[in-house]
């Protein structure tokens, strides 16, 4: 693919290169063909010092208020955050002789500030300190704020259930993930502090800055005495934006793991919860039964599937309804002191960590039990890697480790295995319930992939637009689909509805299903076949005994004509769908070769023994009936 960009964009950016570099050039040749006067002139080391020292001083100011304020703004919503917004961005929309007037109302020594100060808030370096940060901040706050926003809300999810309180997240995790926005507008502010005139001379014209000393030059002497501080003026921007743009700083030292221990066998941790959360015009509406350690939450994008999780983990506050651990009420408990461990579907690895400061970076994280998980998840030799030197399946298998090694009584697994390949993705999810049964997890698995919920859950909860489908076993779940819908998101194929007629068949359309079960006459059901149990053969071979002719089929097994949708060879199988005549689709799996194509008639015979069918209403209670 084509990465240049477009001839024109590249003439227009070569103007602008043009137009300040010839700037620069001709100052520099002016400098260097001149006399070179003013270097010794008085005052001008005192007034870059000055410059220097405020600026600085300003900086540590916008640090120490700015920072935590354009965190704030990147996090809140509402009316008093745009206003906060509004009023922070103000001094970047006056002019800078405004600024000052406003500032002399509020400092000045006729003022109530003024006045407390004993008038020493103007004319002292305490002015200027004053005026260049009021002028500068708004510009480490602006661009702070898009760093925090950009910064991926899981990671401090993820702190939270590693036991970090919000103090420790904002100073661990979210400074060094906006880390370079951040230093983006220090140097900003600092430049803006440093070169600050306007609101300086009206506020606070001594000490002299920099600035002011220029400008005095340049209305009470020769040009050429402006030349020496605009040089400096030029060297010391220069030397910071270069020191702001040195960002890889030297890697860590190798780590020193410690010799594996497993970890003790804890007590299994059974989850319950009645939910009613609300997040913008979603609502959420479950509840289910503490039943089992191993649940699998399943549904389509949409449904509410990684809000419940959250609700779990306690990310959404206590505000959310009521949630229980092996019957105790944790929904006032907050997230950092639940004892979980959280996996969520963007794998929220720490951006600088390597593997080994990414897995002990919980709380309560064992250094020894973490090196057994390193092992277990075949990580050992990757412990001195970033995050950007592994692989897919490698950082799933890290962001699994890290949940573990603090020894939690629950894991959630938000879609954990999504985004991986379909190899490493089975070796994944083997894995994880080899370890459900060797260390004893507890886990609340959130999944579309209901091959997945079978063989990492023992209960499933199927959910749709926030409210629950169907909830149970997950044999008795798969058996017995509550709906249709249920079983179009569960994956299973072959599911339709009927009614019992008067000779006991299950009518589906103008399909007369032979079955044996008995039901009442009129009864609407559900009924489901195996694809493995669906056998298809050509319709001409059946009715003349051509030269595919078919061994003959006992009598109890009932054939319905039927026209061939698709034939998909899988290799070792054949799947093959087909539209029953006036009635439902189907699809059958055997390892036969298919000698139709698709468009030609053939015949669909169904054995009563593998249909199962159950009553459509009530579908919680009762076993499924097998004909």
């Amino acid at each position: 693919m084509d990465r240049r960009s477009p001839r024109s964009l590249r003439w227009l950016g070569a103007l602008l290169v043009l137009y300040l570099g010839y700037t620069l050039v001709a100052f520099v040749v002016r400098v260097a063909t001149g006399s070179n006067e003013g270097w010794h002139g008085p005052g001008l080391w005192s007034a870059l010092l000055v410059s220097v020292t405020s600026a600085t001083a300003s900086l540590l100011i916008g640090v120490l208020t700015g920072i935590p304020l354009a965190y704030v703004l990147a996090r809140r919503r509402g009316w008093l955050r745009g206003a906060i917004g509004v009023l922070v961005q103000l001094p970047l929309a006056v002019p800078p002789l405004i600024t000052g007037i406003i500032l002399i109302y509020i400092v000045g020594p006729y003022s109530f500030l003024g006045q407390l100060s004993g008038e020493r808030l103007t004319e002292t370096i305490w002015g200027l300190i004053i005026a260049q940060s009021f002028t500068s901040i708004p510009f480490l706050v602006v661009v702070a704020r898009s760093a925090f926003r950009a910064v991926d809300p899981s990671l401090d999810e993820v702190a939270a259930t590693l036991g970090h309180g919000p103090l420790a997240r904002f100073l661990r995790v979210s400074v060094p993930a906006a880390s370079d926005g951040i230093r983006t507008g220090m140097i900003l502010m600092w430049l803006r502090a440093f070169g600050e005139y306007g609101t300086v001379v009206v506020l606070a014209y001594h000490p002299y800055s920099l600035p002011v000393y220029v400008d005095n030059l340049f209305s009470s002497a020769p040009l050429s005495q402006a030349e020496a501080p605009t040089v400096l003026a030029f060297a010391v921007a220069a030397l910071a934006i270069a020191l702001s743009t040195i960002r890889h700083l030297p890697r860590s030292r190798r780590a020193a793991v410690p010799a594996p221990l497993a970890p003790a066998a804890r007590p299994p941790t059974s989850v319950g919860f009645d939910i009613d959360a609300t997040v913008g015009t979603f609502r959420l509406q479950v509840a289910y039964r503490e039943s089992g350690d191993r649940l699998a939450v399943v549904g389509s994008s949409g449904s509410g599937k990684s809000l419940t999780l959250r609700t779990l983990a306690g990310l959404l506050g206590s505000e959310v309804g009521t949630i229980t651990y092996n019957g105790v009420e944790v929904s006032a408990v907050p997230a950092e002191r639940r004892r979980i461990g959280y996996v969520p579907q963007g794998l929220g690895l720490m951006p600088g960590r390597t593997v080994w400061q990414q897995v002990t970076f919980g709380v309560e994280a064992d250094p020894a039990r973490a090196a057994w998980w390193l092992e277990t998840l075949h990580l050992d030799g990757l412990a001195d890697r970033h995050p950007e030197q592994l692989s897919g399946g490698q950082r799933q298998r890290v962001s699994l480790a890290r949940a573990l090694a603090p020894g939690p009584d629950l894991v959630l697994l938000d879609e954990p295995f999504s985004a991986l390949d379909a190899p490493v993705r089975d070796e994944l999810r083997r894995e994880l319930r080899s370890l459900q049964r060797r260390a004893r997890l507890s886990t609340v698995l959130v999944t579309h992939d209901p091959e997945e919920a079978a063989i990492l859950a023992d209960e499933i909860l199927v959910l749709s637009d926030g409210r629950v489908l169907q909830a149970g076993r997950v044999a008795e779940v798969y058996r017995r689909p509550a709906s249709l819908h249920v079983a179009q998101l569960l994956g299973i194929r072959n599911v339709a509805h009927g009614v019992v007629a008067a000779d006991g068949t299950v009518l589906c359309g103008s399909v007369s299903l032979a079955v044996t079960a008995r039901l009442p006459t009129g009864t609407d059901v559900f009924w489901s076949v195996p694809r493995e149990q669906v056998r298809v053969t050509r319709f001409q071979a059946d009715l003349a005994g051509s030269h595919t002719a078919q061994p003959p089929l006992p009598e109890q097994i009932r054939s319905h004509r039927a026209v061939v949708d698709d034939v998909i060879d899988l290799g070792s199988t054949v799947e093959i769908t087909v539209h029953l005549q006036d009635g439902p689709k189907l699809t059958s799996r055997s390892t036969d070769p298919m000698v139709a194509r698709p468009g030609e008639e053939c015949l669909v015979h169904l054995e009563p023994e593998t249909v199962t069918v159950w009553p459509a209403a009530g579908p919680q209670s009762g076993a499924p009936i097998t004909t």
